[in-house]
């Protein structure tokens, strides 16, 4: 069992172990794995909750080979950075699979896609901060790819979950403020069901901006 708090050094030792041309490039992370630690301490997780925070962790590393500064995998070499960032992506999307979790599958691999369409459109870094945020509050507290008012009986909670969808159903339209309604509404959620200090914690630990 992996805990979710190594969760990236988990990684860094896969990799190296599979001995591939990734291999040689991985470093020994420095910072904290925040949004694994995040789903991890969710209820979505509560089936294996270092397997969530490995899974969520690879795909933001795959993102971050792609778009920023990876934490695992270094290289200068452009074409390596684009197929390890692939291949994490597909090694998360498969590891969620024997979870048997489609919801977060959907989850994540709607977030992969919109964050490259973002890119290529050259929108704020912000927008797709929250759109981060949103997708792994959404998994943490177990709504991905369900209805809202399957999960909770309060009525405010499924409201919260709701408006989620809706908010980054917005962002995705380029809408004024939707970045900053959909953190907001991703942080109500997360302090419905007692995640609000664990967001803090994540959002600091990989300065993300939409805050």
């Amino acid at each position: 069992m992996i805990e979710p708090s190594d969760a990236l050094r988990a990684l860094a030792r896969q990799l190296r172990d599979e001995d591939t041309v990734i291999s040689p490039h991985v470093v020994e992370p420095s910072v904290a794995p925040g949004l694994g630690e995040l789903v991890a301490s969710g209820p979505g997780a509560v089936g294996d909750p270092g397997a969530y925070a490995l899974v969520v962790e690879c795909v933001r590393e795959g993102y971050l080979l792609h778009f920023g500064e990876p934490r695992v995998v270094v290289t200068d070499d452009a074409d390596l950075r684009l197929l390890a960032g692939d291949y994490l992506y597909a090694r998360g999307i498969e590891r969620l699979g024997t979870l048997g979790d489609l919801g977060a599958i959907r989850e994540l691999s709607e977030l992969i896609s919109l964050a490259a369409q973002l890119h290529a459109a050259d929108r704020a870094r912000g927008d797709i901060d929250a759109l981060w945020i949103a997708s792994t509050v959404a998994i943490a507290v177990g709504i991905a790819g369900r209805s809202p008012d399957d999960i909770y009986e309060d009525p405010s909670a499924q409201e919260a979950a709701a408006e989620l969808k809706s908010a980054r159903r917005d962002v995705r339209q380029g809408e004024v403020d939707a970045a900053a309604r959909l953190t907001e509404v991703a942080h109500d959620l997360a302090a419905r069901v007692g995640l609000a200090e664990r967001l803090r914690l994540a959002v600091e630990a990989i300065d993300l901006r939409a805050v």
